[in-house]
Formats: structure tokens, C-alpha cells, sequence
């Protein structure tokens, strides 16, 4: 018997790939349709065996070890080397007629992207997008024809919307079937398409979608909207509409999962004797209270005044970390003042203490475990 891969004009090293490429060659010149000549029979008959051991791997592996090369590969045979010549001549693999295709299909999904302030977030916010895409043609309403008009049935595949014809083969006459030419499968025509919509039943068009962006959103999450993306053609139902939010930073606060992260510059005297302070949070003012004492680097909690998360309604916090602020110019007086207070205190001197990453690390490390 002769060698497959000399039949097929291969190496033995021939990727699956080069030896599909080889086969589809030789099959092209020695199809009985295109050469009907005996001796060409023969050697197609030779070249769709070859093929269909060395295309199946495993049947390739007891060929190479000199195991049996049966035309039938067992319980497992593998028929891929016809189907593969209805596929290359007629398109159809011996497919069965279907149903006609319908006009009607599904829009695709639509992506826009939605920036947003941080004081969006806390409570959530209502918007009115423009979005350009699909609707439907207000002239034929997705029917696709001029009004008064209709589709009619294919005279080719009579409203099949397939044609089928014989083809000759070693395993004698087959019907192969492939979607009409005609009608391209729908199994109608369309004599008299909508001049306003091209017959697609569609226009492109921009229009307005609301939308309420809940509480809690976060840069990169996208928001689902079902059925608000473009319409299909013929008046299919429409996509999606996919809204990625994008949230801007803010000059004074940081967000923190569901808390807010801000800092508050205190004066010295301020932060001696303590004080009552009122800061602007992102839903209005609210007072806070610095107790004697306090140091740069302590965090201030102010409760509930922070994100509502994006599922359940407990706001996070308002988490304020204090700058104590040293004044770096006195006149006489002040500094005799100040040079009073140390006297009176008796506050140690300057001296090495346990280490620390330094006053903002350590205030990001406050507002994390605080």
C-alpha cells in the first residue's frame, strides 16, 4: 500500500495544517466532477484515505508505529476527509435544509462611559445620556419595505429559503443543500426596500436615556440597562446598553470603600485648648469637635457621613486626619509668649524616639485601622 504522506506529497514532520492544505489540492484536481477520468478516481480514492489517517490523531499514531491504517478507523471512524470535500466544492458539508432565516435580529450591546463627581457617589445621581446608535426607521417601523409593500417568496427556493442540488461521489448521488443566492437564506425578497432605511428597518440616530446611578459606584464598574442598546435589523429586539463609570478625584477628600478621607490643618493654639470646628462635607456643613491635646496624625470620626454603599443603606464615615500647623514667623511678643508656655510646661527637649514612617504614613496608616 502506498505511503500517505507520499500520496498526499507531505513529510512526516507535516503539521495538521500543511497536511489539510495538501489534501485540499489534490482533491480539487481529482474530484470526479473536475477530472473524470479513472485513473484520477483512483488516485482520490488514495488521497481521501491518506487524509483521514493522518487527520485523526490517533489513527496518525498507529500509522506512524506501523498499526493498522484501516479506511474505517473502527468504532471511531472518521468520516472528516468527505465532509471536508462537500465543504470545500459546495459549501454545504451535507448540511440539512433549515428553516428560512429571519429578518429579525437581535441589536448589539452599546457602551458609554459616564464621568462622575465623588459627591455623585455618595447618594447616587440621575442622568440623561445621549447615545448614538440604532433605532427604529420611523418610515417602515423595522419592516424593512416601502409602506403599502410587502415581501414576497423566493422563486428560487419557493420561501425555503435553501436550494438543494445532486452532487456525484464515490458513496454515489449526494444532496448537498446551501442558503439560496437569492433571498440569502430568508426565504423572501424585498422588491420595494424602504428608500428611508435602505431596507436594513433601522436608522442610526441619537437619542436621549435616563438612567439613576445608584449610591456607591466606583471607577470601572459597569451598570447594566437590558434592552437599551441599538435595535436589530427588521425591527429585532434591541441589545443592551452598558454604562461604565468613571469617578473623578477630589481636591479635599479620598474615598476609602464606603468612608471619606480628608485632613484637617489645626493650629497649635487649637490644638492646645481644643476647639469646634465647622467643615463643608460633600452633603453640607457639619460641626466637629477637637478635643485639648490633640496631635497631628490622630483621626477625627464623624459618623455617617460617608458613602451609602451600593447595596444596603449604612452610610460609612467621614474620617478627618489632623496637620497640626506650626507657626514658622512671630513677632517679640508671641515668641516670648511661647517661650512662657515651654517654661511653665516644662516640655521635654528634642530627643530620638521609637521609629516611625513619618507623619503621612502614619496618618494613612490612622485612617485605615482607625
Amino acid at each position: 500500500m502506498a505511503d500517505h504522506y507520499e500520496v498526499l506529497g507531505v513529510s512526516r514532520e507535516a503539521t495538521p495544517d500543511e497536511i489539510k492544505k495538501a489534501y485540499r489540492r489534490l482533491a480539487r484536481q481529482l474530484h470526479p466532477d473536475v477530472n473524470p477520468g479513472e485513473e484520477a478516481a483512483e488516485r482520490f480514492k488514495l488521497v481521501t484515505h491518506a487524509y483521514d489517517v493522518l487527520s485523526d490523531p490517533d489513527q496518525r499514531a498507529r500509522y506512524d508505529a506501523g498499526g493498522s491504517d484501516s479506511p474505517f478507523g473502527g468504532a471511531g471512524a472518521n468520516f472528516g476527509g468527505f465532509n471536508d470535500i462537500f465543504e470545500t466544492f459546495f459549501g454545504g458539508g451535507g448540511a440539512r435544509a433549515g428553516r428560512p432565516r429571519s429578518r429579525k435580529e437581535k441589536g448589539q450591546d452599546a457602551l458609554v462611559r459616564v464621568d462622575l463627581e465623588l459627591k455623585d457617589v455618595v447618594f447616587g445621581v440621575h442622568r440623561d445620556i445621549e447615545v448614538d446608535t440604532a433605532v427604529e426607521c420611523e418610515t417602515c417601523h423595522g419592516a424593512c419595505t416601502q409602506p403599502g409593500t410587502s415581501p414576497v417568496r423566493c422563486d428560487i427556493c419557493h420561501g425555503s429559503g435553501h436550494v438543494q442540488r445532486t452532487v456525484r461521489s464515490l458513496l454515489g448521488n449526494v444532496v448537498t443543500s446551501q442558503p439560496c443566492g437569492t433571498c440569502q437564506g430568508y426565504g423572501t425578497t424585498i422588491p420595494y426596500p424602504c428608500a428611508t432605511c435602505q431596507g436594513q428597518g433601522r436608522v442610526r440616530a441619537r437619542r436621549t436615556v435616563s438612567i439613576d446611578i445608584p449610591a456607591g459606584v466606583e471607577t470601572g464598574l459597569r451598570l447594566q440597562l437590558p434592552g437599551s442598546g441599538e435595535i436589530g435589523p427588521g425591527g429585532g429586539p434591541h441589545g443592551d446598553l452598558y454604562i461604565e463609570v468613571s469617578v473623578a478625584d477630589h481636591a479635599v477628600f479620598s474615598r476609602d470603600g464606603e468612608d471619606l478621607l480628608a485632613t484637617l490643618e489645626v493650629s497649635m493654639p487649637d490644638a492646645i485648648l481644643g476647639t469646634t470646628s465647622r467643615i463643608d462635607s460633600l452633603d453640607g456643613p457639619v460641626d466637629l469637635e477637637i478635643r485639648p491635646g490633640v496631635q497631628s496624625g490622630d483621626v477625627l470620626t464623624i459618623k455617617g457621613r460617608g458613602i451609602t454603599p451600593l447595596r444596603g443603606n449604612q452610610r460609612g464615615d467621614l474620617r478627618v486626619g489632623v496637620h497640626v500647623v506650626t507657626p514658622t514667623r512671630l513677632d517679640a511678643k508671641s515668641r516670648s509668649l511661647i517661650e512662657e508656655l515651654a517654661t511653665r510646661t516644662k516640655l521635654p527637649r528634642p530627643q530620638l524616639a521609637e521609629f516611625h514612617q513619618g507623619l503621612f504614613s502614619k496618618l494613612r496608616d490612622r485612617f485605615r485601622n482607625g
